[in-house]
Protein backbone atom coordinates (compact mmCIF):
# COMPACT_ATOMS: atom_id res chain seq x y z
CA UNK A 1 0.00 0.00 0.00
CA UNK A 2 1.21 3.49 -0.86
CA UNK A 3 0.26 6.81 0.71
CA UNK A 4 -0.63 9.35 -2.00
CA UNK A 5 -0.77 12.94 -0.79
CA UNK A 6 -2.74 15.17 -3.18
CA UNK A 7 -2.87 18.95 -2.79
CA UNK A 8 -5.72 20.69 -4.63
CA UNK A 9 -7.34 24.11 -4.47
CA UNK A 10 -10.45 24.79 -2.39
CA UNK A 11 -14.01 24.10 -3.59
CA UNK A 12 -16.15 27.03 -4.81
CA UNK A 13 -17.28 29.34 -2.01
CA UNK A 14 -20.90 28.30 -2.66
CA UNK A 15 -20.07 24.60 -2.56
CA UNK A 16 -19.14 21.90 -5.04
CA UNK A 17 -21.28 22.21 -8.22
CA UNK A 18 -24.37 20.07 -8.62
CA UNK A 19 -24.76 21.12 -12.27
CA UNK A 20 -22.67 22.79 -14.96
CA UNK A 21 -23.16 25.46 -17.64
CA UNK A 22 -22.65 22.92 -20.45
CA UNK A 23 -23.73 19.32 -20.85
CA UNK A 24 -20.45 18.16 -22.38
CA UNK A 25 -17.05 19.26 -23.69
CA UNK A 26 -15.29 18.46 -26.98
CA UNK A 27 -13.20 15.29 -26.92
CA UNK A 28 -9.55 15.99 -27.77
CA UNK A 29 -7.69 12.90 -28.90
CA UNK A 30 -4.38 14.42 -30.01
CA UNK A 31 -2.50 17.72 -29.99
CA UNK A 32 -1.07 19.93 -32.72
CA UNK A 33 2.28 18.11 -32.90
CA UNK A 34 0.65 14.69 -33.02
CA UNK A 35 1.14 13.76 -29.36
CA UNK A 36 -1.88 11.84 -28.14
CA UNK A 37 -3.97 13.17 -25.28
CA UNK A 38 -3.74 11.16 -22.03
CA UNK A 39 -4.68 7.51 -22.46
CA UNK A 40 -5.39 5.93 -19.06
CA UNK A 41 -6.94 2.48 -18.96
CA UNK A 42 -10.12 4.02 -17.52
CA UNK A 43 -11.44 7.13 -15.78
CA UNK A 44 -13.87 7.50 -12.90
CA UNK A 45 -15.17 10.97 -13.71
CA UNK A 46 -17.27 12.76 -16.31
CA UNK A 47 -15.23 15.12 -18.50
CA UNK A 48 -16.37 18.68 -17.81
CA UNK A 49 -16.71 18.18 -14.06
CA UNK A 50 -14.76 20.28 -11.55
CA UNK A 51 -11.88 17.91 -10.81
CA UNK A 52 -9.12 20.25 -9.64
CA UNK A 53 -10.68 21.23 -6.33
CA UNK A 54 -10.64 19.20 -3.13
CA UNK A 55 -14.00 17.52 -3.65
CA UNK A 56 -13.12 16.64 -7.25
CA UNK A 57 -10.06 14.67 -6.11
CA UNK A 58 -8.88 14.50 -9.75
CA UNK A 59 -11.27 11.55 -10.04
CA UNK A 60 -8.66 9.34 -8.36
CA UNK A 61 -10.17 7.97 -5.15
CA UNK A 62 -11.95 4.86 -6.45
CA UNK A 63 -9.01 3.89 -8.67
CA UNK A 64 -6.46 4.21 -5.88
CA UNK A 65 -8.52 2.71 -3.07
CA UNK A 66 -9.53 -0.26 -5.25
CA UNK A 67 -5.81 -0.98 -5.53
CA UNK A 68 -5.37 -0.78 -1.77
CA UNK A 69 -3.67 2.62 -1.64
CA UNK A 70 -4.45 5.48 0.73
CA UNK A 71 -5.37 8.88 -0.79
CA UNK A 72 -5.12 12.04 1.31
CA UNK A 73 -6.55 15.15 -0.38
CA UNK A 74 -6.12 18.61 1.13
CA UNK A 75 -5.86 22.28 0.26
CA UNK A 76 -3.95 23.00 3.49
CA UNK A 77 -0.42 23.18 2.14
CA UNK A 78 1.55 26.03 3.76
CA UNK A 79 3.18 26.37 7.15
CA UNK A 80 4.60 23.87 9.65
CA UNK A 81 1.17 22.88 10.99
CA UNK A 82 -0.44 22.26 7.60
CA UNK A 83 -1.93 18.92 6.61
CA UNK A 84 0.64 18.73 3.83
CA UNK A 85 3.52 19.11 6.28
CA UNK A 86 2.07 16.53 8.66
CA UNK A 87 1.35 13.90 6.01
CA UNK A 88 4.49 14.38 3.91
CA UNK A 89 6.85 12.09 5.90
CA UNK A 90 4.70 9.03 5.08
CA UNK A 91 3.95 9.91 1.45
CA UNK A 92 5.32 7.86 -1.43
CA UNK A 93 3.62 10.05 -4.04
CA UNK A 94 2.87 13.78 -3.90
CA UNK A 95 0.43 15.19 -6.44
CA UNK A 96 0.15 18.94 -6.80
CA UNK A 97 -1.12 21.50 -9.31
CA UNK A 98 0.71 24.61 -10.53
CA UNK A 99 -2.34 26.69 -9.59
CA UNK A 100 -2.13 25.80 -5.89
CA UNK A 101 1.39 24.42 -5.64
CA UNK A 102 2.66 22.31 -2.78
CA UNK A 103 6.20 23.64 -2.70
CA UNK A 104 8.56 20.69 -2.39
CA UNK A 105 11.61 22.49 -1.11
CA UNK A 106 14.88 20.76 -0.27
CA UNK A 107 13.94 20.98 3.40
CA UNK A 108 10.61 19.26 2.82
CA UNK A 109 12.16 16.60 0.61
CA UNK A 110 14.66 15.87 3.39
CA UNK A 111 11.68 15.22 5.71
CA UNK A 112 10.07 12.79 3.26
CA UNK A 113 12.15 9.59 3.29
CA UNK A 114 9.44 7.58 1.52
CA UNK A 115 8.87 10.05 -1.31
CA UNK A 116 9.52 8.50 -4.70
CA UNK A 117 7.26 10.37 -7.15
CA UNK A 118 6.34 14.06 -7.40
CA UNK A 119 3.55 14.41 -9.95
CA UNK A 120 2.32 17.72 -11.34
CA UNK A 121 -1.33 17.59 -12.39
CA UNK A 122 -0.81 20.08 -15.19
CA UNK A 123 2.32 21.67 -16.61
CA UNK A 124 5.23 23.22 -14.73
CA UNK A 125 7.24 21.53 -12.00
CA UNK A 126 9.17 24.52 -10.66
CA UNK A 127 7.40 24.14 -7.31
CA UNK A 128 9.67 21.12 -6.85
CA UNK A 129 13.33 21.72 -5.99
CA UNK A 130 14.57 19.83 -9.04
CA UNK A 131 18.14 19.66 -7.80
CA UNK A 132 16.99 18.08 -4.54
CA UNK A 133 14.83 15.63 -6.49
CA UNK A 134 17.85 14.71 -8.60
CA UNK A 135 20.00 14.27 -5.50
CA UNK A 136 17.41 12.07 -3.74
CA UNK A 137 16.49 9.94 -6.76
CA UNK A 138 12.90 11.20 -6.85
CA UNK A 139 11.01 10.91 -10.12
CA UNK A 140 9.29 14.15 -11.18
CA UNK A 141 6.55 14.10 -13.81
CA UNK A 142 3.96 16.43 -15.30
CA UNK A 143 1.11 16.02 -17.81
CA UNK A 144 2.83 17.69 -20.73
CA UNK A 145 0.62 19.54 -23.25
CA UNK A 146 -2.56 18.81 -21.27
CA UNK A 147 -3.43 22.48 -20.81
CA UNK A 148 -1.07 24.24 -23.22
CA UNK A 149 -3.86 25.34 -25.56
CA UNK A 150 -5.95 26.46 -22.60
CA UNK A 151 -3.12 28.81 -21.58
CA UNK A 152 -2.50 30.06 -25.12
CA UNK A 153 -6.18 31.01 -25.44
CA UNK A 154 -5.89 32.93 -22.16
CA UNK A 155 -2.84 34.78 -23.50
CA UNK A 156 -4.70 36.01 -26.58
CA UNK A 157 -7.70 37.01 -24.46
CA UNK A 158 -5.55 38.99 -22.05
CA UNK A 159 -3.53 40.73 -24.78
CA UNK A 160 -6.77 42.05 -26.26
CA UNK A 161 -8.08 42.90 -22.80
CA UNK A 162 -5.05 45.10 -22.10
CA UNK A 163 -4.61 46.73 -25.49
CA UNK A 164 -8.32 47.47 -25.96
CA UNK A 165 -8.68 48.55 -22.29
CA UNK A 166 -11.62 46.20 -21.84
CA UNK A 167 -11.73 46.02 -18.04
CA UNK A 168 -12.12 49.78 -17.38
CA UNK A 169 -14.86 49.96 -20.04
CA UNK A 170 -16.72 47.04 -18.48
CA UNK A 171 -16.43 48.73 -15.08
CA UNK A 172 -18.31 51.77 -16.43
CA UNK A 173 -21.20 49.46 -17.35
CA UNK A 174 -21.19 47.90 -13.89
CA UNK A 175 -21.18 51.38 -12.36
CA UNK A 176 -24.17 52.46 -14.48
CA UNK A 177 -22.24 54.94 -16.61
CA UNK A 178 -21.85 55.67 -20.31
CA UNK A 179 -18.45 57.38 -20.25
CA UNK A 180 -17.12 56.58 -23.71
CA UNK A 181 -14.23 59.03 -23.55
CA UNK A 182 -12.98 57.39 -20.37
CA UNK A 183 -13.39 53.97 -21.97
CA UNK A 184 -11.26 54.77 -25.00
CA UNK A 185 -8.60 57.02 -23.50
CA UNK A 186 -6.26 54.02 -23.16
CA UNK A 187 -7.71 51.84 -25.94
CA UNK A 188 -5.73 50.93 -29.07
CA UNK A 189 -5.94 48.47 -31.95
CA UNK A 190 -3.70 45.42 -31.85
CA UNK A 191 -3.49 45.51 -35.64
CA UNK A 192 -0.03 46.55 -36.80
CA UNK A 193 1.64 46.11 -33.42
CA UNK A 194 4.73 43.99 -32.89
CA UNK A 195 4.09 41.01 -30.60
CA UNK A 196 6.82 38.76 -29.26
CA UNK A 197 6.95 35.61 -27.20
CA UNK A 198 9.73 34.69 -24.80
CA UNK A 199 9.93 30.95 -25.56
CA UNK A 200 8.15 29.27 -28.44
CA UNK A 201 7.46 25.82 -27.07
CA UNK A 202 4.00 24.30 -27.07
CA UNK A 203 2.33 27.35 -25.50
CA UNK A 204 4.42 30.04 -27.17
CA UNK A 205 4.05 28.56 -30.64
CA UNK A 206 0.30 28.12 -30.09
CA UNK A 207 0.10 31.83 -29.21
CA UNK A 208 1.95 32.71 -32.42
CA UNK A 209 -0.44 30.58 -34.51
CA UNK A 210 -3.45 32.23 -32.92
CA UNK A 211 -2.13 35.76 -33.36
CA UNK A 212 -1.14 35.44 -37.02
CA UNK A 213 -4.68 36.32 -38.29
CA UNK A 214 -4.58 39.57 -36.30
CA UNK A 215 -2.15 41.07 -38.85
CA UNK A 216 0.55 41.86 -36.34
CA UNK A 217 4.32 41.52 -36.54
CA UNK A 218 5.37 38.32 -34.80
CA UNK A 219 8.66 37.75 -32.97
CA UNK A 220 10.16 35.09 -30.70
CA UNK A 221 13.25 34.10 -28.81
CA UNK A 222 14.02 30.60 -27.60
CA UNK A 223 17.10 28.50 -26.89
CA UNK A 224 15.64 26.00 -29.38
CA UNK A 225 15.08 27.76 -32.71
CA UNK A 226 11.99 26.79 -34.68
CA UNK A 227 12.46 25.02 -38.02
CA UNK A 228 12.87 27.38 -40.96
CA UNK A 229 9.62 26.21 -42.56
CA UNK A 230 7.69 27.01 -39.36
CA UNK A 231 9.22 30.50 -39.18
CA UNK A 232 8.24 31.10 -42.79
CA UNK A 233 4.73 29.74 -42.33
CA UNK A 234 4.07 32.02 -39.36
CA UNK A 235 6.03 34.98 -40.71
CA UNK A 236 7.83 35.18 -37.38
CA UNK A 237 11.19 36.87 -36.71
CA UNK A 238 13.73 35.08 -34.53
CA UNK A 239 15.76 37.02 -31.94
CA UNK A 240 18.90 35.53 -30.41
CA UNK A 241 18.18 36.97 -26.96
CA UNK A 242 15.40 38.52 -24.90
CA UNK A 243 16.85 42.03 -24.99
CA UNK A 244 16.77 42.26 -28.78
CA UNK A 245 13.17 41.04 -28.77
CA UNK A 246 11.78 43.42 -26.14
CA UNK A 247 13.35 46.47 -27.81
CA UNK A 248 11.10 46.12 -30.87
CA UNK A 249 7.87 44.72 -29.39
CA UNK A 250 4.72 46.52 -28.32
CA UNK A 251 3.46 43.39 -26.56
CA UNK A 252 5.63 40.74 -24.92
CA UNK A 253 4.14 37.44 -23.78
CA UNK A 254 6.18 35.22 -21.48
CA UNK A 255 5.82 31.49 -22.06
CA UNK A 256 9.06 30.11 -20.62
CA UNK A 257 9.52 27.65 -17.75
CA UNK A 258 10.85 28.92 -14.44
CA UNK A 259 14.31 27.74 -13.43
CA UNK A 260 17.41 29.55 -12.16
CA UNK A 261 18.24 30.92 -15.63
CA UNK A 262 14.85 32.64 -16.05
CA UNK A 263 14.24 33.72 -12.44
CA UNK A 264 13.72 37.52 -12.27
CA UNK A 265 14.58 37.83 -15.96
CA UNK A 266 12.27 40.84 -16.33
CA UNK A 267 13.90 43.26 -13.90
CA UNK A 268 14.27 47.04 -13.90
CA UNK A 269 17.13 46.90 -16.39
CA UNK A 270 15.35 44.76 -18.99
CA UNK A 271 12.05 46.61 -18.63
CA UNK A 272 13.87 49.92 -19.18
CA UNK A 273 14.90 48.64 -22.63
CA UNK A 274 11.31 48.04 -23.71
CA UNK A 275 9.28 50.57 -25.66
CA UNK A 276 7.56 53.07 -23.37
CA UNK A 277 3.94 51.98 -23.19
CA UNK A 278 4.58 48.32 -24.01
CA UNK A 279 2.54 45.55 -22.45
CA UNK A 280 3.66 42.35 -20.71
CA UNK A 281 1.47 39.27 -20.48
CA UNK A 282 2.82 36.56 -18.18
CA UNK A 283 1.03 33.23 -17.93
CA UNK A 284 4.30 31.33 -17.39
CA UNK A 285 5.54 31.85 -13.83
CA UNK A 286 5.35 34.94 -11.64
CA UNK A 287 8.96 34.68 -10.51
CA UNK A 288 10.23 35.23 -14.07
CA UNK A 289 9.36 38.87 -13.39
CA UNK A 290 10.75 40.96 -10.56
CA UNK A 291 7.64 41.73 -8.51
CA UNK A 292 8.53 45.30 -7.55
CA UNK A 293 10.07 46.19 -10.91
CA UNK A 294 6.76 45.36 -12.62
CA UNK A 295 4.81 47.47 -10.12
CA UNK A 296 7.19 50.41 -10.59
CA UNK A 297 6.93 50.19 -14.37
CA UNK A 298 3.12 50.18 -14.30
CA UNK A 299 3.07 53.15 -11.94
CA UNK A 300 5.61 55.17 -13.97
CA UNK A 301 4.04 54.43 -17.36
CA UNK A 302 7.03 52.55 -18.72
CA UNK A 303 4.55 49.69 -19.05
CA UNK A 304 1.08 50.53 -20.35
CA UNK A 305 -0.19 47.36 -18.73
CA UNK A 306 0.65 44.02 -17.19
CA UNK A 307 -1.58 40.96 -17.03
CA UNK A 308 -1.54 37.26 -16.60
CA UNK A 309 -2.41 34.83 -13.89
CA UNK A 310 0.85 33.69 -12.33
CA UNK A 311 2.29 35.00 -9.09
CA UNK A 312 5.01 34.12 -6.62
CA UNK A 313 4.37 32.61 -4.23
CA UNK A 314 0.98 31.06 -4.88
CA UNK A 315 -1.42 31.91 -3.42
CA UNK A 316 -0.09 35.44 -3.40
CA UNK A 317 -0.20 37.31 -0.09
CA UNK A 318 -3.07 39.76 0.07
CA UNK A 319 -0.68 42.74 0.12
CA UNK A 320 1.09 41.63 -3.08
CA UNK A 321 1.58 44.84 -5.14
CA UNK A 322 0.23 43.28 -8.32
CA UNK A 323 -3.20 43.25 -6.74
CA UNK A 324 -3.33 47.05 -6.54
CA UNK A 325 -0.90 48.44 -9.14
CA UNK A 326 -2.53 50.43 -11.97
CA UNK A 327 -3.34 49.14 -15.45
CA UNK A 328 -3.21 45.45 -14.59
CA UNK A 329 -5.47 42.59 -15.57
CA UNK A 330 -4.37 39.93 -13.10
CA UNK A 331 -6.38 36.83 -12.25
CA UNK A 332 -5.64 33.89 -9.94
CA UNK A 333 -3.71 31.13 -11.68
CA UNK A 334 -6.67 29.80 -13.65
CA UNK A 335 -5.60 29.92 -17.31
CA UNK A 336 -4.68 26.24 -17.45
CA UNK A 337 -7.44 24.94 -15.20
CA UNK A 338 -10.53 25.29 -17.38
CA UNK A 339 -12.95 22.41 -17.04
CA UNK A 340 -11.77 21.24 -20.46
CA UNK A 341 -8.14 21.20 -19.32
CA UNK A 342 -8.99 19.47 -16.05
CA UNK A 343 -10.39 16.49 -17.91
CA UNK A 344 -7.05 16.06 -19.66
CA UNK A 345 -4.70 16.64 -16.76
CA UNK A 346 -6.79 14.43 -14.46
CA UNK A 347 -6.68 11.66 -17.07
CA UNK A 348 -2.94 12.20 -17.48
CA UNK A 349 -2.41 12.00 -13.74
CA UNK A 350 -4.17 8.65 -13.69
CA UNK A 351 -2.15 7.45 -16.69
CA UNK A 352 1.10 8.26 -14.87
CA UNK A 353 -0.09 6.54 -11.68
CA UNK A 354 -1.17 3.43 -13.61
CA UNK A 355 2.29 3.19 -15.13
CA UNK A 356 3.99 3.88 -11.79
CA UNK A 357 2.15 1.24 -9.80
CA UNK A 358 2.23 -1.33 -12.63
CA UNK A 359 5.98 -0.88 -13.10
CA UNK A 360 5.55 0.23 -16.72
CA UNK A 361 7.56 3.06 -18.32
CA UNK A 362 6.03 6.52 -18.02
CA UNK A 363 5.79 8.42 -21.30
CA UNK A 364 9.05 10.20 -21.99
CA UNK A 365 7.26 13.49 -22.64
CA UNK A 366 5.83 13.34 -19.10
CA UNK A 367 9.23 12.96 -17.44
CA UNK A 368 11.01 15.91 -15.81
CA UNK A 369 13.47 14.12 -13.52
CA UNK A 370 14.18 10.39 -13.74
CA UNK A 371 17.07 8.24 -12.64
CA UNK A 372 18.89 11.09 -10.94
CA UNK A 373 18.92 13.47 -13.90
CA UNK A 374 16.73 15.73 -15.98
CA UNK A 375 14.84 13.61 -18.49
CA UNK A 376 12.20 13.82 -21.20
CA UNK A 377 10.47 17.20 -21.29
CA UNK A 378 12.59 18.26 -18.31
CA UNK A 379 15.84 17.88 -20.24
CA UNK A 380 14.41 20.08 -23.00
CA UNK A 381 12.85 22.78 -20.82
CA UNK A 382 14.61 23.05 -17.45
CA UNK A 383 18.02 23.46 -15.95
CA UNK A 384 19.01 21.76 -12.72
CA UNK A 385 18.63 23.91 -9.62
CA UNK A 386 16.02 25.39 -7.33
CA UNK A 387 13.38 28.08 -7.84
CA UNK A 388 11.36 27.42 -4.66
CA UNK A 389 13.17 29.94 -2.47
CA UNK A 390 10.77 32.38 -0.81
CA UNK A 391 7.75 30.13 -1.23
CA UNK A 392 7.11 30.11 2.52
CA UNK A 393 5.58 33.56 2.05
CA UNK A 394 2.46 31.80 0.72
CA UNK A 395 1.55 31.04 4.34
CA UNK A 396 0.69 34.74 4.73
CA UNK A 397 -2.22 34.42 2.28
CA UNK A 398 -4.69 33.20 4.85
CA UNK A 399 -3.29 35.25 7.70
CA UNK A 400 -4.95 38.56 6.83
Amino acid sequence: MANILCVLYDDPVDGYPSSYARDDIPKIESYYDGQTAPTPEAIDFTPGELLGSVSGELGLRKFLEDRGHKLIVTSDKDGPDSVFERELPDAEVVISQPFWPAYLTAERIAKAPNLKLALTAGIGSDHVDLQAAIDHGITVTEVTYSNSISVSEHVVMVILTLVRSYLPAHQWVLDGGWNIADCVSRSYDLEGMQVGTVAAGRIGSAVLRRLKPFEVGLHYTDKHRLPTEVEEELGVTYHPDVESLVRVCDVVTINAPLHPETEHLFDDELISKMKRGAYIVNTARGKICDRDAIARACESGQLAGYAGDVWFPQPAPKDHPWRTMPHQGMTPHNSGSSLSAQARYAAGTREILECWFDGRPIREEYLIVDGGQLAGAGAHSYSAGDATGGSEEAARFGAR
